[in-house]
């Protein structure tokens, strides 16, 4: 939060009392993104009396400013910049009338005399620091953000609708009024959401249930009144220290004044070393890849609850064999759009929709094919959360090795043994490719020409069998070997279709499909992304068709 808006806030009124009155005398640069600020009361450009320095780092991964007591200049490799500001080589400075933060903006102005500003600009990985004449932007300090040249400092205020009725319309979706709280809010409010569990206690101490908008309203006004009054907490967050305004994550110091708080964080974030911050940056990707892997697991578990609702395919199917004598003949057509019949399982009425170009007996057939598919799909979702069971397993594995590594050498050797910068090693082949169960084989499905590469290449063996819808581009099709199993013609057609489907074949009415053991296919040096040479195969006509 250290470039937050509600941190910079609390700064810029801090500030004040420092700058204000003091002349900017000098700007220079010793560091790529880096530069320096000097401001103090002095009559000539080199006679400073009690400087007063602001150190800004303005790198794309990090962007902050830290006030020391002292900056020596390097006698080489020092530049000076926005010298029209200072006032050039007569060094006469300009005076510093105030400073300002810019409402819900991650923006800081020093104002000077003369109608000039200088502003920092923490936007994400594009921060920069820029002088204004007016709402004219005079100088940047990374002219390679040519976009800041349009900025005007008089539109920065940025005014948001955060009334409760605002809030509903939003759909009780905190961040659209509140963009600036950043990570480590939207966390705290998270955990705390949690543990509130959508009760609160009456007068009387009991719990009482509140509407989930207004529990998170109220959470959100109690957030508000600590960020207008803050103490600042030095913590540990994401692996990496981090600047809060409440206490949050593992607060290891806090403090009264934000000028102290900036420095220390700025000490501590910058002091890491290269083992630590290459530890803390392998820490945040394992988290993030569990926490993708728990919501995945989360959502197929829905989807699984969803198919019990209600009857099934298969029972529909047998509901309407059972009851073909109360299906109604409808003119001009085989059946109706729908009918209510009667649900023998439940014991109620239930009303099925049906195809009218198609009699009742076959919309029993369709229901009973869907059915087949539904215990396909069922085997599917089932076999994606183990899978992703078993990569929370080996994430936790990872995590627990990587707290015993002390050593730069040490860590780089672990990455490399387990490939953990790749996403293969976490999710392993599965998830590399899409995946079809047919009758308990499993096809895989390249994405895209350099996927198809991998997939025919590394993840297919010679007793595989490989498909390609012929003569135009389209995914490789592996279906995996069982041992002592040959391949089923159901299996080979529906892998065809798949090869079909996920080609530019795909809204024929019939499409050529090569099919062979993965032996024949080779892929000879010098060939683009994707393609190969089959030296032997065969043909199947299928229709198209997806998963």
């Amino acid at each position: 939060m250290h470039t937050n808006f509600y941190f910079l806030r609390q700064l810029a009124p801090a500030l004040a009392p420092h700058l204000t009155g003091l002349k900017f005398m000098e700007c220079f640069s010793q560091d790529r993104d880096e530069v320096v600020l000097v401001f103090a009361q002095a009559k000539g450009k080199t006679n400073y009396y009690k400087p007063f320095y602001i150190k800004a780092t303005l790198r794309p991964d990090f962007s902050g400013l830290l006030f020391p007591e002292v900056v020596q200049r390097a006698r080489t490799n020092s530049i000076d910049l926005f010298e029209d500001v200072t006032g050039g080589e007569e060094g006469a400075g300009r005076v510093v009338t105030g400073v300002r933060s810019f409402l819900n903006e991650r923006c800081l102005a020093i104002q000077l005399e003369d109608n000039y500003a200088l502003l920092f600009k923490f936007f994400g990985n594009r921060p920069n620091l820029l002088a204004f004449q007016g709402d004219t932007v005079v100088e940047l300090f990374n002219t390679k953000l040519v976009a800041d040249q349009q900025l005007n400092i008089n539109a920065l205020d940025r005014p948001i609708d955060q009334s409760w009725e605002a809030f509903e319309r939003a759909g009780y979706d905190h961040r659209k009024l509140f963009p600036t709280f950043g990570k480590v809010v939207n966390a705290y409010l998270k955990e705390e959401e949690r543990g509130k569990g959508g009760k609160e206690e009456g007068s009387d101490g009991t719990a009482n249930p509140v509407g989930e908008g207004e529990q998170k309203w109220r959470l959100i006004q109690q957030v508000l009144a600590q960020l207008e009054q803050p103490h600042y907490y030095l913590t540990k967050f994401e692996h990496r220290p981090t600047l809060s305004l409440l206490s949050f994550g593992e607060v290891y110091r806090d403090f009264d004044d934000p000028i102290e708080a900036a420095n220390r964080f700025y000490i501590s974030y910058n002091g890491l070393n290269t083992f630590e911050r290459e530890k803390a940056d392998l820490l945040r990707l394992l988290e993030k890849r569990l926490k993708r892997a728990e919501a995945l697991i989360d959502a197929n578990i829905q989807r699984l609850i969803a198919r019990e609702e209600g009857a099934t395919h298969e029972e529909m199917g047998h509901i309407l064999m059972a009851n073909l004598h109360d299906i109604p003949e409808v003119p001009g057509a085989r059946s109706p759009e729908r009918v209510e019949l009667y649900d023998f399982y439940r014991d109620q009425p239930i009303t099925i929709k049906l195809k009218t170009d198609l009699s009742p007996q076959k919309n029993a057939e369709n229901y009973y094919r869907k059915a087949k598919n539904e215990k396909i799909e069922e085997e599917h979702l089932n076999q994606q959360i183990a899978n992703r069971e078993a990569e929370i397993e080996r994430i936790n594995a990872y995590q627990t090795a990587l707290e015993t590594i002390q050593t730069l050498k040490e860590l780089r050797k672990y990455i490399k043994q387990h490939n953990l910068l790749s996403e293969s090693a976490i999710e392993g082949p599965v998830q590399l490719f899409k995946e079809v169960i047919f009758e308990n084989f499993r096809i895989l499905i390249g994405r895209n020409a350099k996927n198809n590469d991998l997939l025919t290449q590394k993840y297919a063996h010679k007793e595989d069998l490989w498909l390609h819808a012929r003569d135009v581009s389209g995914s490789h099709v592996v279906i995996k070997y069982q041992a002592g199993k040959t391949f089923p013609k159901s299996v080979i057609e529906r892998a065809a279709e798949l090869a079909a489907w996920y080609s530019k074949r795909r809204t024929d009415s019939l499409c050529p499909v090569i099919v062979t053991p993965k032996k024949f296919v080779r892929k000879p040096k010098g060939l683009a992304e994707g393609q190969v040479v089959v030296d032997k195969e065969d043909v199947v006509m299928v229709v198209p068709r997806g998963e």
